[in-house]
């Protein structure tokens, strides 16, 4: 393996309704995260308003940034090279944070590094705490399954930035069918919080909501599933006016994780990895993240909760990489919304 070069790299990320700024050394050794959440202010709309988010990057991006590197002890002269989150995502939003990038890098006369927000997500999983013992790094070959609101894959990656897409969401992706099934059930935003603290308290036995196989395949499909609560939901109320949101939310939940696991555990053993890794919003998901634990068969590295969300602290991780194997972008690079995981590689 190629033997790669010391660095500090500070990173942005704004491709949603979170602005984020970290400090990240060799990869790996978190040295700083701050985040400023739009949470509140989106709740109210069920879901995040585009627009508005772009204005609160506006305001957050020059305060996150500089508290980052306060929180760190560090000054830019301290920085190796700065990333910054390039897609996929929000337009508006991803341009804010790539201006303050690029108005880093010029000024600083430092490399500037172009990250997929996906590939993110997975080297999420390499980072700890400074001043932390180092936990062990994942290896390769490794059997990747990314759940975010926006995106469902598994991706066997055999080496540093290198990956092979086995399958993808057909419809909604995971998160995205959580918090639509979080409106059904009228449970409030987000989603995925929501349902996991209902079904705490209800019986994920009570109602046998279908699991889309897909056989033959590595892809996944939500939709179904989430037409199938509806329409319990419908008969519920027609029948009673009464719904048993714990329950319905305990059964939902159970149909996603029992497909998510299965899948990722057959990928794995048909192509050999080594290691499994669970990242993105939906990683946050206790019964997801003990159903992994729970198997003996592989290691499984899943980011800790304050890393599963949107965090710059995986894109600097993912940046350090790119620095060091030589993936330095030119200072003309544009945002790129539509960005998918398999072109990044």
């Amino acid at each position: 393996m190629t033997e790669l070069r010391p660095a500090r790299i500070l990173a942005i990320e704004t491709s949603c309704d979170e602005t984020a700024c970290a400090i990240v050394e060799n990869g790996r050794a978190l040295l700083s995260s701050v985040v400023a959440s739009q949470m509140e202010i989106h709740a109210r709309y069920g879901g995040v308003y585009p627009e508005v988010a772009s204005r609160q990057h506006v305001l957050s991006v020059v305060p996150v940034v500089e508290q980052a590197l306060a929180q760190a002890h560090l000054t830019l002269k301290d920085i190796d090279a700065i990333a910054v989150t390039q897609g996929p995502g929000l337009a508006g939003s991803l341009v804010v944070g790539m201006n303050m990038a690029k108005g880093l890098a010029l000024g600083a006369g430092l490399p500037l590094v172009g990250v997929n927000h996906l590939e993110g997500h997975l080297y999420s999983a390499w980072v700890y705490e400074a001043g932390d013992n180092a936990p062990p790094e994942p290896q390769f070959p490794l059997m990747a399954l990314l759940v975010s609101g926006g995106h469902t894959e598994l991706n066997l990656m055999t080496e540093h930035l290198t990956y092979q897409r086995l399958g993808a969401t057909l419809d909604d992706a995971a998160g995205e069918a959580f918090d639509k099934v979080a409106r059904l059930l009228e449970l409030g935003y987000p989603g995925g919080p929501a349902i996991q603290s209902a079904a705490e308290e209800g019986d994920a036995g009570r109602f046998n909501f279908p699991r889309a196989w897909l056989d033959g395949t590595y892809d996944f499909s939500f939709s179904g599933l989430k037409t199938a609560v509806l329409y319990e939901t419908r008969e519920l109320k027609k029948r009673s006016g009464h719904l048993p949101a714990h329950d319905l939310a305990a059964s939902f939940q159970k149909a996603v994780v029992d497909v998510l696991f299965k899948k990722t555990m057959d990928a794995a053993r048909e192509f050999g990895a080594k290691e499994i890794l669970v990242a993105g919003g939906v990683s946050a998901n206790r019964a997801l993240r003990q159903a992994f634990r729970a198997q003996g068969e592989f290691p499984v590295h899943i980011p800790p909760l304050s890393l599963c969300t949107d965090n710059a602290a995986m894109i600097a991780s993912a940046g350090y990489y790119r620095f060091a194997l030589g993936h330095v972008s030119d200072l003309d690079i544009d945002v790129l919304p539509t960005w998918n995981l398999s072109q990044a590689a």
